[in-house]
């Protein structure tokens, strides 16, 4: 990874799969080495959580803390987040709020966010996990536009799975106030051929770079590929 200029917040966003990589081995330390090549200040976890209650963390936070990371305190019982999703930090960010969202849909969803001070002033971080149906996946993402709009006008970046094998604007469409960064195949992490993993960034947000993260283990680790964008203040 290239080194951040000063004034610039790297943000990623990475399904774990409950740290279970596609040797079907549950390996934690694959993840933790994944985390930390990725140099980000700022990650969103997909799947971090076991999936039967009470859905104790899939990676330790003791382990976790160990390597630095802070977790927004979002989950209870164990867990590291809420419906598998989590926001860990380092490096800088100061946790100023965080939130849970509620998300329609036939299968449990939800998404959880946080808010933090950072060199580029507050910024606003959506983790996600979004339906595998694309009815259900449009009103989570309408529900998502509504749920933001009471609050303060802040830098908002949203970062997860959308499980939209889509190329096309569907995204771009159905929240047009966030700007999607071009689709990068993550999915499935040996030979990824579907950028199910995405980055949007609403007004007031320069994306100076990013990518799909695919040094070692980050192929066996899950069965998804991390991403990440550099962000400055536009």
């Amino acid at each position: 990874m290239t080194q951040l200029p000063s004034r610039a917040i790297r943000v990623a966003s990475y399904n774990i799969q409950k740290c279970i990589g596609t040797d079907l081995r549950r390996k934690p330390t694959r993840i933790l080495r994944v985390l930390r090549a990725l140099g980000a200040q700022i990650v969103t976890l997909q799947e971090a959580d076991k999936r039967l209650p009470p859905r104790p963390a899939a990676l330790p936070a003791f382990a976790l803390r160990d390597e630095g990371w802070q977790i927004v305190p979002l989950g209870g019982a164990g867990s590291l987040g809420w419906h598998g999703n989590a926001i860990l930090y380092r490096g800088g960010p100061e946790l100023m709020r965080a939130d849970r969202l509620i998300l329609p849909g036939l299968e449990p969803r939800g998404a959880v966010l946080a808010e933090f001070e950072t060199p580029l002033g507050r910024l606003r971080v959506i983790g996600l996990h979004l339906g595998l149906v694309a009815q259900w996946r449009r009103r989570q993402l309408h529900a998502l536009m509504r749920l933001s709009a009471p609050r303060d006008p802040v830098p908002t970046i949203w970062a997860g799975d959308f499980n939209d094998w889509d190329r096309g604007p569907l995204l771009d469409r159905a929240a047009p106030a966030m700007h999607f960064l071009p689709p990068d195949p993550s999915f499935p992490a040996p030979a990824p051929v579907a950028p199910l993993d995405r980055i949007a960034v609403s007004s007031g947000l320069h994306v100076s770079a990013h990518g799909v993260h695919t040094a070692r283990p980050a192929r066996i680790a899950s069965d998804h590929l991390p991403i990440w964008a550099d962000l400055t203040r536009a």
